[in-house]
């Protein structure tokens, strides 16, 4: 079976996780994506971890307002309501507990529910940001990633050989081929996404999956 990279299916996806009231923080990159797709009828407030909670879409060409931007450095837009402050509030509300999810980009994620996702050995990085804070802080932490990486292999791995996030933090784990549950060691794999099967996931995964009691095949 032919595999295709799809980051937005993952952004679709993540997007579904989320109730009304909830404080979502999204990490740079692909997270950044999940905004784009949250229901019409959920109604979240988006956190920045460089100090803003009330986050709304990326502004129009030509509409971008002069250092307004994100965690990641790209513009944003305020709503109604929405307030900015400084970092070390921006923390207190992260270390506090009062994000409901964060959502985080990954380089490789394993079975321990460890992620790795800011550096490439050899590489310049420019640090972890604020992951280290989000992983503990937030009541629910999700991955998103390409199940697999450049070279094709996969992302979830029995145990990462990068530099460590965090430890034991992972709760879920959605790529553009299926939705992972991080628990007693394993991948426990909640669906699959059409074309995809449970068999080709298995069998294309470095890691141990198993299937959920309430896994499905569903269409993204």
């Amino acid at each position: 079976m032919d595999y295709k990279p799809d980051k937005n299916i993952i952004a679709k996806r993540i997007a579904q996780f989320f109730s009304n009231g909830d404080v979502v923080n999204l990490g740079i990159g692909l997270p950044t994506l999940v905004g784009n797709y949250v229901p019409d009828n959920v109604d979240i407030t988006l956190q920045s971890e460089n100090g803003f909670l009330g986050l709304g879409p990326a502004p129009e060409a030509g509409e971008e307002i002069p250092f307004l931007e994100n965690a990641g450095g790209m513009p944003v837009t305020m709503l109604s309501g929405g307030c900015y402050f400084d970092s070390v509030t921006s923390f207190g509300i992260i270390r506090g507990g009062h994000v409901d999810y964060t959502v985080l980009g990954v380089l490789q994620v394993d079975q321990k529910g460890n992620l790795a996702n800011y550096k490439v050995p050899g590489k310049m990085v420019p640090g972890m940001g604020g992951a280290m804070d989000l992983t503990v802080g937030a009541r629910t932490v999700i991955c998103a990633g390409t199940h697999f990486d450049k070279s094709g292999a996969s992302k979830l791995l029995k145990d990462c050989t990068l530099p460590i996030t965090a430890v034991n933090q992972v709760d879920y784990l959605v790529t553009d081929v299926a939705v992972f549950k991080i628990a007693d060691g394993k991948f426990h794999m909640l669906e699959v996404f059409e074309p995809y099967t449970a068999e080709f996931v298995i069998e294309n995964t470095e890691a141990d999956v198993v299937k959920d009691e309430s896994f499905k095949v569903v269409k993204v």
